[in-house]
């Protein structure tokens, strides 16, 4: 698993385990309070609030303890022994820490009977959210879900050697989509490489007398948006600036133009998908009417799909409800005259391809909800770049262009709020789009959502 990601994979699963062990703490002492006591426990013991105390000691220094024995390194290679005696080390460990805030602090676990109980039921949950994790990993294997597609960069004999050092769950996590020889490609030749494969990232690897020849390939991932992994082996810990990652044990250098791997970019994820969720059951009344109006009043589905440029650029198929004839597509050519807009994008005023229920959905943004779905699927964002058909992504010639496919895709963005139809510059719509990747924040976010409801309610800027 790349590094960050780990990272967070890490700290979520030792969150789910200190949750585990409060659940299993609470569990142990409602079983003792209020379960038979088959005649060798004492009969009464203290309400849980008089256990509470030992919550603050659970919490923190439970996932610290299995940590520190290695509980969760390499799942995929342990076995239940070893799982086990990994457990018996930081229950050791977990015990004399109770131990030593028990007589520092005067404090006391009045029934016993709670912590055998209390580690029994710990241990089973602990193995078994271990066994879950490692089935679902398992299975993401196998499904090629958790395969990133990467491209190798750097010289023949560099890239065989690096290739030579990846471990057996370090292949089945990367697709190598191509191994680009900086000694028989040229910088035009990659740049082709990175179109054809859409890859999240490029990984180079060679030595100090590279580097230079490296960094005119590095400077094109910065202009494409991107993210360039440079082997650092060679180099100090120290040097590696701007940013520093591991793939595996090897450390790495990072060069990014996008927000990287965070809790704040998975919580804008898990809230996308929170928000579609509620929003398609809130308005799926208005989803029916709207399918209706549009079955009656012309010939065609309700749906129109598309092939958009998601992130990356690697295509996806976008939802919208149909507001054009069924043959809109065959007369974009001969509209092409009618263009409004610089730059590979395609858009005309009052366009005689739309239909009269069409133009009403367009004017309040009605025909963007089955987007939402899109949201849902992962495919988009609530907010970010809009996305661009295929065939307008293929036409983007300036290279920097490029770089608002380096982020999810969105409903809404900053072009949507500052009068989406009097921005007739396709540079204008770019330099938005990355004002937007290069401040993104969740507050960001938050006020082009607020800024986007007036515009939603009134038709500014929407034709």
């Amino acid at each position: 698993m790349l590094g960050r990601r780990q990272k967070l994979n890490l700290q979520f699963l030792q969150i789910v385990d200190a949750f585990l062990l409060v659940a299993s703490f609470w569990c142990a002492h409602w079983f003792r309070y209020n379960g038979p006591n088959f005649g060798i426990f004492e009969l009464h013991i203290l309400p849980f609030t008089e256990f509470q105390w030992l919550l603050f000691v659970l919490i923190p220094f439970g996932p610290i303890c299995l940590h520190a024995q290695g509980f969760y390194e390499h799942p995929e290679r342990k076995t239940v022994g070893r799982s086990l005696g990994q457990l018996g080390r930081a229950a050791i460990f977990l015990g004399l820490i109770i131990a030593l805030c028990a007589y520092f602090f005067k404090l006391s676990v009045d029934s016993r009977a709670v912590m055998p109980i209390f580690a029994a039921l710990a241990t089973a949950l602990l193995l078994s959210r271990e066994w879950v994790t490692l089935s679902n990993y398992r299975r993401s294997v196998r499904s090629g879900k958790i395969r990133e597609r990467v491209l190798f960069v750097g010289t023949a004999g560099d890239m065989l050697a690096f290739r030579n050092t990846l471990t057996p769950s370090e292949i089945m996590e990367i697709e190598v989509a191509d191994d680009v020889d900086i000694s028989t490609r040229n910088v035009a030749e990659f740049v082709e490489s990175l179109h054809r494969h859409t890859p999240e990232r490029v990984i180079f690897v060679g030595n100090h007398g590279e580097l230079g020849r490296l960094q005119e390939y590095i400077g094109a991932c910065e202009t494409e948006g991107v993210e360039s992994w440079l082997s650092a082996e060679f180099m100090q810990t120290a040097l590696a600036r701007p940013d520093f990652d591991h793939f595996g044990g090897r450390p790495m250098l990072v060069f990014r133009t996008a927000p990287s791997v965070s809790w704040a970019l998975f919580l804008k994820h898990l809230f996308d998908r929170v928000i579609a969720l509620a929003i398609i059951a809130a308005l799926s009344w208005l989803f029916v009417i709207i399918a209706l109006a549009i079955k009656l009043t012309s010939k065609g589905p309700v749906i129109f799909r598309q092939a958009r440029g998601g992130k990356n650029g690697r295509p996806f198929s976008m939802f919208k409800f149909r507001t054009m004839r069924t043959d809109a597509e065959m007369q974009r050519d001969e509209l092409q005259k009618f263009n409004v807009m610089s730059g590979p994008v395609f858009k005309i005023e009052n366009d005689p391809r739309i239909t009269g229920i069409g133009r009403f959905l367009r004017k309040t943004s009605l025909d963007e909800l089955p987007q939402f779905f899109n949201v849902l699927m992962g495919d988009m964002s609530l907010v970010g770049p809009r996305p661009l058909p295929m065939y307008e992504v293929e036409r983007i010639e300036a290279t920097a262009h490029r770089r608002r496919l380096s982020m999810k895709p969105g409903i809404t963005c900053l072009w949507q709020i500052s009068g989406r139809n009097n921005v007739t510059s396709f540079d204008r719509w770019v330099a938005l789009d990355l004002e937007y990747i290069d401040n993104w924040s969740p507050l960001l976010d938050l006020r082009i959502l607020l800024k986007t409801v007036p515009v939603v309610l009134f038709g500014w800027g929407a034709k």
